[in-house]
């Protein structure tokens, strides 16, 4: 029933639940723990680590049955943890192929991925398995791996493997499933109860059934039981569509409100974000920390560093100096960590291109002056378009991708202007609307030719407007005979009583 060339590769993750929480909390990988699920006081548990298992604890005990069990940690079931590790194990498993079918139920996690002419890149079916097996315990969750011809083989091995890599060989499908028992398959409590009493209870029973007998009394869906245990049964693969989303989060057992506690829950959200990144060959280009805060508000952040990277202690230092900068209003019960993905090559500068800060050294000093100034005093200038004097707004630093040497312009020859900041107050005398003299630094001067005047403005339609007179004049001084070349302006909404002449500009 296998058509030439199909091969497969099944991922299984029991007690999924149970997984999914504690790969993200350190403390509990060595305990006992168990996974509660209702509203309390009926909860019952759904979910158990290998440890819990040891001691005795089995899915649907109460509440009160674990009360017996005083070294098992119990923990609220986080459904969007679920969902983050769900979403990280199809990313891991898109490096190995694109078709991904999750076959996932209740209470386990089950991806099979079709493997068919990938020889080539990750070599023989054993090595791919292993390879893939590795990639999912960097993410800190316990799987089993199946490679078979058939798929649903595959999916019926692996739900009763411990953590190992295991390929079945071609046409012994049948011979492989024969001694599981008959929960691997997918039966209703009826077939279950009816095969019982047939005195079947593993597949290699069910597999010997003669088929015709089997159809007359179970109808068709006897026969498709037959092929699931013989390994024969035929599946059209449906894949997945995994997404690229860089994303962890995690809820707190109880609320948080020193930031030095919430550093050690990013450095473990950090870990895995970046180890995803680093599997697709990308770098962590910003990351976005969302706060869920008690009473219900959200408090979200957002770290854009020169250049992506994917150092954690860089990243886990901006985290801290921003957070410091801008604390959370409120007590802590949820976080949630999103990155955005960067390339990781690296800048190339010229052979006489002045050499840039360090990114890591670079990222952190801005960090810590804009915890000092404010975001909005730290970046870039970049001037407004516009002819209002010093008009520029801070944009966010970045280090161009390519620098490339600016073409020399040809020499001509060019007076020099010198702006002063601040500009300095002056003392104008107007004959008809136009200045003959003026008192700058204690000196007199003598205005002898004046151009202008020069009006600009600007955001008249709004509150900030601005507007500006000026005069471009060449002047002597009344004292030493000195002749200077200046630009005089003054705000010509305001009344001229005010004198708000002042001196803009030298000209050389």
């Amino acid at each position: 029933m296998n058509r030439p060339g199909e091969l497969y590769a099944c991922v299984y993750v029991r007690e999924f639940p149970a997984q999914a929480m504690v790969r993200l909390r350190l403390e509990l990988r060595e305990k006992p723990v168990a996974i509660l699920e209702g509203e309390a006081p009926r909860q019952w548990v759904c979910s158990k680590n290998i440890r819990a298992h040891a001691l005795g604890v089995e899915a649907g005990m109460t509440r009160a049955e674990m009360e017996v069990f005083p070294a098992v940690a119990l923990l609220p079931r986080a459904r969007a943890e679920e969902a983050s590790a769900r979403a990280a194990l199809l990313q891991a498993a898109s490096r190995f192929s694109p078709r991904i079918e999750d076959r996932s139920e209740e209470g386990c996690f089950c991806g099979v991925l079709d493997i068919a002419g990938t020889e080539k890149l990750f070599g023989p079916p054993e090595t791919l398995a292993r390879h893939l097996l590795q990639s999912i315990g960097a993410l800190g969750l316990r799987a089993a791996v199946v490679v078979s011809r058939n798929l649903q083989a595959a999916v019926g091995l692996a739900r009763s493997l411990p953590v190992r890599v295991a390929v079945i060989p071609s046409e012994q499908e049948a011979a492989m499933l024969a001694p599981l028992p008959l929960t691997v398959l997918p039966l209703t409590p009826e077939q279950m109860e009816t095969l019982t009493r047939w005195g079947i209870a593993k597949l290699g029973d069910l597999a010997e059934l003669p088929e015709k007998e089997l159809i007359a009394r179970l109808g068709q869906e006897g026969r498709r039981l037959r092929h699931l245990a013989r390994g024969e049964a035929p599946h059209l693969l449906v894949p997945a569509d995994p997404v690229l989303a860089l994303e962890e989060q995690m809820e707190l057992e109880a609320p948080v409100e020193l930031l030095d506690s919430l550093l050690f829950v990013l450095g473990v959200l950090l870990d895995y974000l970046i180890a995803r990144a680093a599997s697709n060959l990308l770098a962590l280009a910003s990351v976005t920390v969302q706060l869920s805060l008690e009473g219900g508000g959200v408090h979200t952040r957002t770290v854009h560093p020169a250049l992506p990277g994917n150092d954690r202690r860089l990243w886990l230092r901006l985290l801290h100096l921003d957070l410091q900068g801008h604390p959370p209003p409120a007590a802590i019960l949820a976080i949630k960590l999103s990155a955005d993905p960067g390339s990781t090559s690296k800048t190339q500068m010229g052979l006489f291109t002045p050499e840039l800060p360090e990114p890591d050294r670079l990222d952190v000093t801005l960090a810590r002056l804009r915890a000092v100034v404010g975001d909005e005093r730290v970046g870039r200038a970049v001037l407004e378009d516009t002819h209002q004097p010093d008009a520029f707004r801070m944009v966010p630093f970045a280090i161009p991708e390519k620098t490339a040497a600016a073409p020399e312009p040809q020499a001509q020859a060019r007076s020099a202007r010198r702006r002063l900041r601040p500009p300095e107050p002056v003392t104008v005398t107007l004959r008809e609307r136009k200045p003959v003299s003026f008192f700058f630094r204690g000196k007199r001067y003598d205005v002898e030719r004046a151009w202008g005047p020069w009006f600009f403005s600007g955001n008249w339609w709004g509150v900030e407007c601005w507007s500006m007179e000026k005069w471009d004049v060449v002047a002597r001084c009344e004292a030493n005979g000195t002749t200077i070349c200046c630009a005089l302006a003054r705000n010509p909404m305001r009344p001229a009583t005010i004198g708000d002449w002042r001196m803009e500009e030298l000209y050389d």
